[in-house]
């Protein structure tokens, strides 16, 4: 015990302490094998009984968090002496699953007859078993450490007295049972949240109690609320927050105002898509002898959310704002991000300010950081601008900003040219926008274009995000980065051979730079598949993220980038927006020869460690993740519920994807992806060719290749796998004359353990409801429809996220 560095701190939480966790893992550490529980604590010197029942407390505790494991012998060792893994399990809707190591290794394959007690999201720990017949390498699943957060949304069923919950996560195959008096109301095809009560095991079903009935399947914006509790995404606010934003005024105080940069003068401006609400950005440039001056000014978040308040936890939470198609879930609540933080035109507002000199070749050449108030000028919209910019203007209002804008308009034609001779990579892939009418329904999928105002701003952006990590690397200090690695050398690999059968070459060999990508894109020209070679490209790109490591942004050819442009809407951009006021207070406060000694300032600054910085970059990178895959469940449940208008009609379409089952194609001017399945390909047997990316009939001459045009028909939609599953019209034409027609399969594949196919068996409660029976999908496994992320109504921002 007196050798435990930690007894001081196990003095005060305890009366009669023991020894702390890490002294026990110490010596456990040094030991040959596990040891029981009476050689632990005879070794560390326990006597009397509260302190061995407190150690058996202790290391019951430590199993529990997974920092030992209980063996068969009844001893306690470590489980990194034993090749344990800790994780996250990744559910499948065939019934396996994959561990996600939490040391960040290669996701390892979780066998079905291991994944019927355990949910996709649980942190476990797994036992590494060796390689199966396909060459994966297996785990077995040995305790779990952590339940899922999000919770369980299915629909609720009732065949005779079983009632239960089939979730509308397809990674989750399992259903649970609700036990009599624990419907809380539910009715039969209700959509509904389940807490799980008891986890299931081999012989019973897991149970659970409905928590919240969220309503019928097909109400306006149940796709929305399905996705949030999939996802666990933070939406409402709480009693904290509502207090401290009753603290606030509804506008900006004058107190507020003083000792800032006054830039009311400026005739800033916002510039935004026509349905944006919240907007934190304006942007002003002047011409000068060399070059240009350009003011940048963001919201001024950080001066109303301050680091450790209740606001700063929840943001930290959310991470970032959520927009979905239809609707959108702030980072910050409305009172900030549509009121004192949006710089609306017309009212004063504090920002930050990044003012830049750039020179006339188009590089950055000075800058500095202030705290300003301001006052935009006007709120402007892309199409607006870039009409004006092209034909001039009747508009009184625009005409007298219009000199303006010519000025920016002629800086970011410089700084363009600047972006390509550097070799940023340039993607200009088609986007699509959803139209809704008053039902909350999809109206019409339209194209959505980027004009040169959208460029402008993006330039403008770019280049204060710049210039805010050089001002945290010139002071020495800590921030997260904006992240963007090379590609694999598997996506490379991949990359390579897609473009070499086009008969493009990548250069830069086994190391390609940015200008190798740049050059390659200028190779495509007005090609037919020019979109299809762009989004393969997107694809092989790594993804970014957020780090305190500076390691650069590949894709924007720089060497060191920051987010400090949107702190309404993400999380980062707050970070870095503290640490800058903070280094602003501790250089004026150097000057006047008051050193400052704390890490945090009065007006909202904050100096970040390291440590701090690589949890939040996680924290960040993860949300960041969760939010694009739960606006991506939203758009392919919308676009599947659209075409269901569409059943038996024709496309144009390309293959987008090809798979040893089918092959993916994404019809013209919608952006949409279905299935067809090789069993629907006529008059052959069709192999998988990864290398090449095709499939490749036995005895006759036909493939099937990415970007080859083809004509489909809408043979089936299914909303529960948000798939669908079309058939070649050439294929449908053929065997209708050869007496046969093309089916393709639908309908959710059941894990075998599933309730509802007990039922169907007979296993358990009464005969089955054959109108509930669901067939399952052909063997090879089915992929999701909309591959291409539809735009939400940001109006364009969130090409930002760069």
């Amino acid at each position: 015990m007196s050798h435990d560095p930690h007894f001081e701190r196990e003095q005060q939480k305890y009366d009669n302490p023991i020894p702390s966790r890490e002294f026990i893992l110490e010596w456990l550490n040094g030991q040959s094998g596990p040891c029981n529980r009476d050689q632990i604590g005879q070794a560390l010197g326990l006597s009397g009984e509260d302190q061995w029942e407190g150690l058996r407390r202790r290391l019951r505790a430590m199993e529990r968090d997974g920092q030992l494991v209980f063996t068969r012998n009844k001893c306690y060792a470590l489980p990194e002496r034993m090749d344990m893994i800790l994780g996250r399990v990744m559910g499948h809707k065939d019934g396996f699953g994959f561990l996600r190591p939490d040391h960040g290794d290669q996701d390892l394959f979780i066998p079905y007859r291991c994944m019927s007690k355990y949910f996709d999201g649980d942190r476990v720990m797994a036992q590494p078993l060796g390689v199966d017949k396909r060459g994966r390498r297996e785990v077995r699943l040995v305790r779990l450490l952590e339940p899922r957060k999000a919770p369980i949304v299915g629909r609720f069923h009732k065949d005779g007295s079983i009632a239960f919950v089939t979730p509308q996560d397809k990674r989750i195959p399992q259903d649970i049972l609700i036990d009599k008096g624990m419907a809380n109301g539910a009715r039969e095809g209700d959509i509904c949240v389940v807490d799980v009560l008891e986890r299931a095991t081999h012989f019973m079903a897991a149970k659970g109690q409905v928590r919240e009935i969220l309503g019928e399947e097909n109400a306006p914006g149940m796709e929305i609320e399905i996705a949030l509790r999939n996802y666990d995404l933070p939406h409402q606010w709480n009693q904290r927050i509502d207090r401290q934003l009753r603290k606030l005024s509804d506008e900006v105080v004058d107190d507020d105002k003083t000792n800032r940069v006054d830039l009311r003068h400026l005739p800033l401006v916002t510039i935004d898509g026509s349905d944006a609400r919240d907007f934190d950005d304006a942007v002003y440039a002047e011409r000068k002898r060399s070059g240009w001056r350009l003011w940048v000014a963001i919201a001024d978040v950080s001066h109303y959310v301050k680091k450790g308040s209740a606001l700063d936890e929840e943001a930290i939470a959310r991470g970032n704002s959520v927009y979905f198609p239809s609707q959108v879930i702030p980072m910050l609540p409305e009172k900030l991000s549509n009121g004192l933080c949006s710089l609306k035109p017309k009212v004063d507002r504090l920002a930050m300010v990044c003012e830049m000199t750039i020179s006339d070749s188009g590089s950055l050449s000075g800058y500095k950081f202030y705290p300003a108030v301001i006052h935009s000028h006007a709120r402007l919209i892309y199409e607006q601008v870039a009409d004006a910019l092209e034909q001039g203007t009747k508009d009184p209002n625009l005409e007298r900003l219009l000199p303006h804008l010519e000025v920016l308009q002629e800086l970011y034609l410089t700084l363009n040219k600047a972006r390509e001779e550097r070799g940023a990579i340039a993607f200009e892939t088609e986007e699509t926008q959803f139209i809704f009418n008053d039902q909350r329904k999809i109206e019409s999928i339209v194209p959505r274009s980027r004009n040169q105002a959208h460029k402008i701003i993006e330039e403008c952006m770019i280049l204060a995000n710049v210039a805010a990590a050089r001002f945290i690397k010139k002071h020495k200090a800590e921030t997260l980065y904006r992240v963007h690695q090379s590609p694999s050398e598997t996506k490379l690999t991949s990359y390579r051979e897609f473009v070499r059968e086009r008969g493009l070459t990548l250069g830069g060999g086994d190391e390609p730079q940015p200008m190798d990508y740049s050059n390659l894109l200028g190779q495509i020209g007005d090609r037919d598949d020019a979109e299809l070679i762009q989004i393969m490209l997107l694809r092989s790109m790594s993804q970014a993220q957020y780090s305190p490591d500076e390691d650069g942004h590949f894709g924007l050819a720089l060497n060191a980038y920051a987010h400090f442009t949107s702190p309404i809407r993400r999380y980062p951009d707050l970070q870095l927006h503290r640490s800058i006021r903070y280094l602003l207070n501790r250089e004026a406060a150097a000057k006047a020869g008051k050193p400052i000694t704390e890490n945090w300032t009065r007006d909202g600054g904050y100096f970040y460690q390291i440590e701090e910085l690589d949890e939040l970059g996680v924290q960040c990178s993860t949300t960041e993740r969760r939010a694009d895959d739960a606006t991506r469940e939203v758009s392919d449940w919308l676009k599947c519920e659209y075409m269901q208008a569409h059943l038996g009609d024709e496309f144009d379409a390309v293959i987008a994807s090809v798979t040893s089952f089918g092959f993916f194609a994404r019809l013209k001017g919608l952006f949409i992806d279905g299935l067809v399945h090789v069993s629907s390909l006529a008059n052959d047997y069709y192999h998988f060719d990864s290398g090449r990316q095709m499939l490749q009939g036995e005895s006759s001459a036909r493939s099937y290749r990415i970007g080859d045009a083809v004509r489909v028909k809408i043979a089936a939609v299914n909303l529960d796998d948000k798939q669908i599953d079309m058939v070649l019209v050439d294929n449908v034409k053929s065997r209708a004359k050869s007496g046969r027609t093309a089916k393709a399969s639908s309908g959710r594949s059941k894990a075998k353990g599933s309730i509802r196919s007990q039922l169907a068996r007979g296993e358990i409660g009464g005969k089955s409801k054959s109108s509930r029976s669901t067939s399952s999908k052909a063997k090879g496994g089915r992929g999701k429809s909309g591959g291409s992320k539809s735009r939400t109504s940001r109006g364009g921002k969130s090409k930002r996220q760069r």
